[in-house]
């Protein structure tokens, strides 16, 4: 009988990582390279066909080999584009194939670490996908599960993110307290309220030790867009105005160009021969044509995704640094953007009143005061952002700050449970 394994797949909005079991223990395993991260990414390359995934595609898309780049795609799952098709070259992709490639790359990765086929996975999954709408999340996680069993996993179980980054956290402790764990991921915002303790991960039913989960559809790629939008686009015009056709009077260029370009998913949407037309006709009107002009020049020479990246850095150097500057060069010769820690901050705030806000519905929900967690856990890219860290923490006073592994928690996380649920331990108690 050919062997199989288990694992934890965590497919993240911006990064993924996988847990097997190690020669000692669950352990996270080199995605790309020797790190244990990919990158959500997936690159066509048009000359080969062959797709490319993580640093290497997002790498091939800024040494301008012609191909198509697409990144943040769970975004997609629970939305209506998830069945819709994209032509790439001469061949038509769903969405779910495409996420299918970049799970398909993990399950091979884990086969490979563990020595055997992983035919049994927990993944990972929000809190919510899809904010206030339980029949659009209940969808995204069927479709994750058949892509998922499209690729050769069959065995499937789900575990919240942020109780999977409980079960990495609950490894280090040394006495029983409650726990406020912040995952802050690139698409979702996760809390939860946990006892941990160094006996509970020897429990198997630990569903009385969550007393409280919520979850916000806020994360990197929002604040990425709002970002964008605060700095960027109103040089491209946004917020400008154009004159009415036949008329005297004026009004505002149209935000939809501009909210599709600061959407990374939806930037490829732009890329057609109508909204050249659309955009053609609206620097004729514009009372800024110069700026339009800038959008036009993107539009025609597909730098959307260049500027998209030039956010998200500059984003990144602001968690360190008072300045950073939004690089447009391919746009204009010389041209940049610059941001500071409080254009972020304006950019964010009703986002940041948002996590504030649920944080307070969670601890509400536990039955706990701030001043009874002990702890908070932060995880996910996005808690490394100054301001939002201050939104996590604020309602928790006296709580001590634990900075677990930015990106790899969950997946960590996800594989002590996998272990639970698929390992040695679990067949004997079923025995």
């Amino acid at each position: 009988m050919e062997a199989k394994s288990f694992c934890g797949l965590d497919f993240g909005t911006s990064n993924s990582t996988v847990a097997v079991q190690g020669a000692q223990d669950v352990e996270l395993i080199a995605l790309e390279g020797g790190s244990r991260t990919l990158p959500s990414s997936i690159f066509f390359d048009f000359s080969s066909g062959a797709p490319v995934f993580g640093r290497a595609a997002i790498q091939a898309y800024v040494d301008g080999v012609e191909g198509r780049l697409m990144r943040s795609l769970k975004s997609v799952l629970g939305t209506a584009l998830m069945d819709e098709t994209t032509r790439i070259k001469t061949r038509t992709y769903t969405f779910k194939d495409i996420i299918g490639l970049i799970v398909g790359r993990l399950k091979q990765t884990a086969d490979a670490a563990a020595g055997a086929d992983t035919t049994q996975a927990v993944l990972g999954r929000p809190v919510h996908f899809v904010d206030d709408d339980p029949a659009a999340d209940r969808r995204a996680q069927d479709a994750l599960e058949e892509i998922a069993r499209a690729q050769g996993f069959r065995e499937i179980a789900f575990q919240y993110e942020p109780i999977a980054a409980a079960l990495a956290y609950e490894q280090t402790v040394r006495n029983e307290q409650y726990a406020l764990i912040a995952d802050i991921g690139g698409g979702t915002s996760d809390f939860s309220v946990v006892r941990v303790s160094p006996e509970g991960k020897f429990r198997a039913d630990r569903a009385a030790d969550v007393l409280a989960n919520k979850g916000v559809h806020i994360g990197g790629t929002d604040i990425d867009r709002l970002f964008s939008l605060k700095t960027v686009m109103p040089h491209l015009g946004l917020g400008t105005e154009m004159r009415m056709p036949f008329s005297d009077k004026s009004i505002l260029v149209p935000n939809g160009f501009y909210v599709d370009l600061a959407t990374w998913h939806r930037i490829n949407l732009l890329y057609t021969p109508k909204v050249a037309r659309d955009i053609e006709e609206l620097q004729r009107y514009a009372l800024e044509p110069q700026k339009i002009a800038r959008l036009a020049e993107i539009m025609e020479c597909r730098r959307g995704h260049s500027i998209a990246l030039s956010v998200e850095k500059a984003k990144i150097d602001l968690s360190g640094a008072e300045t950073a500057a939004i690089d447009l060069a391919e746009v204009e010769r010389g041209f940049a953007v610059g941001a500071d820690p409080k254009t972020l901050n304006d950019a964010i705030a009703d986002q940041l009143g948002s996590l504030t806000r649920t944080l307070k519905e969670t601890l509400a929900a536990s039955g706990l005061a701030g001043d009874r967690i002990g702890a908070v856990f932060l995880t996910g890219g996005s808690t490394a952002i100054p301001a939002v860290r201050t939104a996590v923490t604020g309602a928790t006073p006296g709580a001590k700050i634990i900075e677990g592994d930015m990106f790899g928690a969950v997946g960590y996380g996800l594989g002590l449970d996998a272990r639970r649920k698929f390992g040695s331990d679990a067949l004997r108690r079923s025995a």
